[in-house]
């Protein structure tokens, strides 16, 4: 009698992790009928270069979206690198991703969609197949739609070039999480602001470029490192990062060395405590990238004006302060 229960319990448990296994494999590219935003490019000459100053800027498109390790490199100091696509993207044992070709080509690039397909990617965090994307890594939902046009337009108005993507390369893992985590599904119901926040020095300017621009509550939030979920207070930091060894090897540095993001909330032991008063903050900004491997996208933020810079500053200053020591920032995990 023990031994047939034994029998029906394996095979209910082997019946349902079956059941799980296919449910997982037929649902991992699930597409979504999101309609498609009401919002169209723009020629205009003034659109488009506060969408250049958006995807070279705050937005940081510029740092991501390129070819290779050295364009990398080359485009956070500042170089005109074209936006191909086609560098890996490593997200640990989760996936391999190989980020899109931004230009204008119509076989390869975004010159094969319609504007609402790529409105709703940034909007939505839907790709033009239906199929999700990671709404963090892709943080624009809420931006307002002026920026939208911007960034879009000025993307549209540059060169073509031809460079076929290499499709994302998912571990059964990935998928599992693709299908069951909330940071892996559409955003259903984002609530931009009617306008974007004039570029002032501001709370609400940097409010907004925190959120919705630059990503600062994305990589200032620690997470869990599986499912990007916060698990701590925003921008209080402890975010860790896995090195990439191949990029810290082009650019000499030790491939084991991990990362993990500073408190920028105004607590007397935060990295924001060290900068007493606004004019250092620019100053640190201007200085561009100091660490190599740091994730922090200094050149495009170096590249910030003065107003948003300031309106950053202001913003954080405004925060709760919450105290959590992050140190060391930079560490091996066996240390």
């Amino acid at each position: 009698m023990i031994k047939k229960l034994f029998l029906i319990v394996i095979a209910s448990i082997l019946t349902l992790g079956l059941g799980l296994c296919l449910y997982i494999l037929m649902m991992w590219d699930k597409q979504y009928d999101i309609p498609y935003p009401d919002l169209k490019t723009s020629t205009d000459s003034t659109v488009i270069a506060r969408g250049k100053y958006l995807v070279h800027g705050p937005a940081h498109c510029s740092n991501c979206h390129v070819s290779s390790i050295p364009d990398m490199i080359a485009a956070d100091a500042g170089e005109p690198v074209p936006l191909k696509g086609g560098a890996p993207f490593h997200l640990g044992p989760l996936a391999v991703l190989y980020v899109p070709n931004l230009t204008p080509d119509p076989t390869t690039g975004i010159g094969r969609y319609s504007d609402g397909q790529v409105f709703r990617m940034m909007r939505h965090a839907v790709r033009p197949s239906g199929i999700a994307s990671i709404s963090l890594l892709m943080p624009f939902w809420n931006m307002a739609d002026e920026d939208l046009v911007a960034v879009v337009s000025y993307l549209r108005s540059m060169e073509p070039i031809e460079n076929e993507i290499n499709p994302a390369e998912w571990s059964f893992l990935g998928k599992a999480i693709r299908v069951f985590v909330s940071s892996f599904q559409p955003i259903q119901n984002p609530t931009p602001p009617k306008s974007a926040p004039p570029m002032l020095p501001t709370i609400e300017r940097g409010e907004y470029l925190a959120r919705s621009v630059a990503n600062c509550v994305g990589c200032h939030t620690q997470r869990d490192p599986m499912t990007f979920e916060a698990t701590g207070p925003e921008y209080a930091g402890g975010m860790e990062f896995e090195p990439d060894p191949e990029f810290n090897k082009s650019i000499g540095e030790d491939p084991e060395i991990w990362l993990r993001t500073p408190n920028l909330t105004p607590d007397p032991g935060s990295a924001l405590s060290k900068f007493k008063t606004l004019e250092e903050w620019k100053a640190r900004f201007r200085q561009g990238r100091q660490i190599k491997v740091s994730p922090m996208h200094w050149g495009p933020f170096s590249r910030l004006s003065d107003e948003d810079l300031e309106a950053l500053y202001l913003y954080l200053h405004s925060l709760s302060p919450v105290k959590k020591d992050n140190n060391p920032l930079m560490f091996k995990p066996s240390e």
